[in-house]
């Protein structure tokens, strides 16, 4: 009994004694031989009656004089009450009873659901430890301003988003992506809120101030999710207002019209015989039509999607964007931080002809020549140069003069070197093929200082594709993707190469923003043209550049938009990771919870439909009424959590 308890809350545990003290009164009560005693029957009976029932009358009642009569309390509470009077006193307690078991097991699903949501997402952090003065300080995160230092101890939690201004640490950042891997931060490092600091001291320096953070933000998003309602929420909203008052006038009209027939039609004796009957069929009637297992099984149904999402790393903004993104048959993607790495990093250093230079001195020259610019070219061949083990001596480098868009010239151990594009070489006279590699070309020449310079060699650069790219382009198409675009701004060669390599069916390359809308509107013509209105389609982007085609995609999803405050505004969706596999996820989770929703929804109108049907025709009895009300019920809530296990999704 404690180990059945112990997670459940005060009022759940009060609800449970009632149960159990009213089943065991109504198993003493219907063994005793009472029969010849109806008054003392009738008044023990109220007992366990009351004991269960009494929340319920008092919500009935409270109903009534607030004019919003109709909805499930009414209903049992005339079921019942009308079940004592005509003497089945047996079957009005089990009713009751059945209908608060329901009721507790609604409600330790929707406390499960809350739980997990809460426990996944418990990343907002209680304090922070403020520096001033050389003392650290416990204030409540709200008080800490922007450009203030905060400590952050092991095992604390990260409370503002800022940059590591002192100490070495791993964050588990699971609770915002969903992955177990640490991430390692150093000095000079931005971290984001919601982290736990596994290992050592840090010094941070805030860069946003509390509710601007990314756990608050990503906090806001799931709690505001449930105000979007998809199409199968407003659906039920609209189909218990009208249906509950519907079936309490067809009961009324069964115990009425019934006896009526069957006396002026069929001249049957109208006695209290027959009137009972029919008024024990009506009962019934609206003891079945209880639309409890509809009403609660859907938004649970999406509140553990987006829960179950969440916990992926998926935050999905709304049950209506669940569905929509259970809907997409056409994905249209960029291709920087989608597909590619969005990193560039040297993948080919090739000598020239005729020249006797080996690849290790050209990337050195390169390296050396490009050792004072920003560029993130320059970077990555100064990376490809140090991962070697190599140290840059910036001393070797001298007169350093940097082209605009095309590269530098720099004089090199007394010689002249120039890196750069093929304008540079063509600029400098060189005599030079071009490379037809695909990539960012970085074409090295050398020379006397003052004199011609002769062409060595190439660096070829390239944006990495992601290693789970093509398979996640392979599990779209099996999921049921129909076609699946890259729009980019990249050259076309990159693109097409990019495109071929990981299987996309389509590509567009050398776009400009205003080109990229254009082409998802073709796209959505086409999609509805070829897949139906039904079908959506989705753009992925980094959320920030791509703003204008998010928001004419039918779906937008912003890709690893870990610490993107754009991205999280700007996208329905928004993957906390950079994973291209996590799309296929998402789309995976969404169809599951649609399916749940949808198979909730069928199966309790059809069993409700069918027993309504036996009630009016006197075949089914109370017990079976039980079955359609609590028991039809308890199937869609188990059913319902199941939308909270995504893991193996």
């Amino acid at each position: 009994m404690t180990k059945l308890t112990e997670n459940l809350n005060k009022k759940q545990k009060n609800l449970l004694l009632r149960i159990i003290a009213a089943a065991v009164m109504l198993v003493i009560l219907y063994l005793l031989p009472l029969e010849d005693y109806p008054v003392l029957r009738f008044l023990l009976f109220l007992i366990p009656y009351f004991t269960v029932g009494y929340d319920v009358l008092r919500k009935a009642w409270k109903g009534i004089r607030n004019h919003q009569v109709f909805d499930e309390c009414f209903l049992m509470a005339v079921a019942t009450i009308g079940a004592m009077i005509l003497g089945e006193y047996t079957e009005a307690v089990a009713v009751m009873l059945f209908y608060q078991i329901g009721e507790l097991f609604q409600s330790i699903a929707v406390g499960k659901s809350r739980r997990s949501i809460s426990d996944l997402m418990d990343i907002r952090p209680d304090y922070a430890n403020l520096e001033q003065d050389g003392e650290v300080e416990r204030v409540d995160p709200d008080e800490v301003e922007v450009g203030s230092i905060i400590v952050i101890r092991p095992g604390e939690k990260v409370p503002i988003d800022g940059i590591v201004v002192e100490g070495n640490s791993s964050l588990n950042t699971s609770a915002l992506t969903g992955e177990s891997l640490p991430r390692d931060v150093k000095p000079g490092d931005e971290i984001i809120s919601g982290s736990v600091n596994m290992s050592g001291l840090l010094r941070v320096e805030t860069t946003k101030e509390f509710d601007e953070s990314t756990a608050s933000k990503i906090l806001e998003l799931v709690e505001n999710a449930g105000e979007r309602k998809a199409k199968s929420e407003q659906f039920i909203t609209k189909f218990a207002r009208w249906y509950t008052p519907a079936v309490c006038y067809s009961a009324l009209a069964l115990a009425i019209l019934g006896p009526l027939v069957n006396i002026l039609v069929f001249h049957k004796p109208g006695d209290w015989a027959l009137w009972s009957d029919w008024i024990y069929r009506a009962l019934t009637f609206l003891v079945i039509s209880c639309p409890c297992a509809i009403v609660v099984s859907v938004p649970l149904s999406f509140f553990g999607g987006i829960g179950g999402a969440s916990s992926e790393g998926i935050l999905i903004k709304g049950s209506n964007f669940m569905e929509t993104l259970a809907n997409v048959k056409y994905l249209v993607m960029d291709k920087t931080g989608t597909i590619t790495k969005g990193n560039f990093e040297v993948t080919a250093v090739h000598d020239g002809r005729d020249q006797n230079i080996d690849s290790a001195e050209i990337l050195e020259l390169a390296a050396l020549a490009e050792s004072h610019s920003s560029h993130p070219i320059a970077s990555s061949i100064r990376r490809a140069y140090e991962a070697g083990g190599a140290e840059l001596d910036k001393s070797r480098v001298a007169d350093v003069q940097e082209v605009s868009g095309k590269g530098v010239i720099a004089v090199v151990d007394g010689m002249q070197v120039a890196a750069g594009n093929l304008k540079l070489i063509k600029m400098l006279e060189v005599d030079c093929e071009p490379c037809h590699h695909v990539g960012t070309i970085v074409y090295v020449a050398k020379g006397a200082a003052g004199g011609p310079l002769t062409y060595i060699g190439h660096v070829v650069i390239s944006d990495e594709i992601k290693p789970t790219s093509a398979e996640a382009i392979s599990a779209l198409k099996k999921a049921g993707v129909v076609k699946t675009v890259m729009l980019t701004g990249d050259i076309t060669s990159m693109a097409e190469s990019v495109a071929k390599e990981v299987g996309l069916d389509e590509v567009h390359a050398e776009l400009l923003p205003e080109d990229k809308v254009m082409h998802v509107e073709k796209l959505i013509a086409e999609k509805n043209a070829q897949a139906g209105p039904g079908a959506a389609l989705a753009f992925v982007g980094d959320g920030i550049n791509d703003a204008p085609v998010l928001a004419i995609a039918d779906l937008g999803i912003a890709m690893g938009a870990l610490g993107s405050d754009a991205a999280i505004e700007a996208a329905d969706v928004v993957l906390m990771d950079d994973d291209p596999a996590k799309i296929v996820k998402a789309i995976r989770i969404a169809r599951k919870c649609i399916r749940i929703v949808n198979e909730n929804i069928w199966f309790a109108i059809g069993v409700k439909f069918l027993c309504l049907i036996l009630g009016a025709l006197g075949i089914a009895n109370m017990w079976l009424a039980i079955f359609a009300d609590v028991g039809v019920m308890v199937l869609c809530v188990l059913n319902a959590v199941r939308a909270l296990f995504v893991k193996n999704v």
